[in-house]
């Protein structure tokens, strides 16, 4: 499942041990909204991904923290530390792989 994530929740839910791929994006941004419709297509085949989803008009302050200057950008966390970075619009293999890479498949 998809979790929309507020400033209030981001810290606690990037703590896990298991990898969560954090997208940030806009409704204003069409390439983020095809990225959206790729991660619940990802996140429904695969339940043992976990994904998150922040909106940088409403967390600016998250935003800001992680240098989002582009949009979609994704960042997989792992122990609260980001392990992983992409930007730009990413096809379901490519999201895939980000948590292959780490340990989850």
């Amino acid at each position: 499942m998809i979790k929309n994530l507020n400033e209030n929740q981001f810290e606690e839910t990037i703590q896990s041990e298991t990898p969560i791929l954090i997208d940030f994006w806009a409704t204003w941004c069409a390439p983020c909204m095809m990225q959206g419709e790729i991660l619940h297509q990802v996140d429904a085949e695969n339940s043992s991904f976990c994904i998150g989803k922040v909106d940088v008009d409403e967390c600016r302050k998250l935003a800001e923290k992680f240098s989002i200057s582009a949009i979609p950008t994704m960042i997989l966390f792992q122990n609260g530390q980001p392990v992983e970075r992409v930007t730009g619009l990413q096809n379901a293999a490519q999201v895939k792989m980000l948590f292959q890479k780490h340990g989850v498949s």
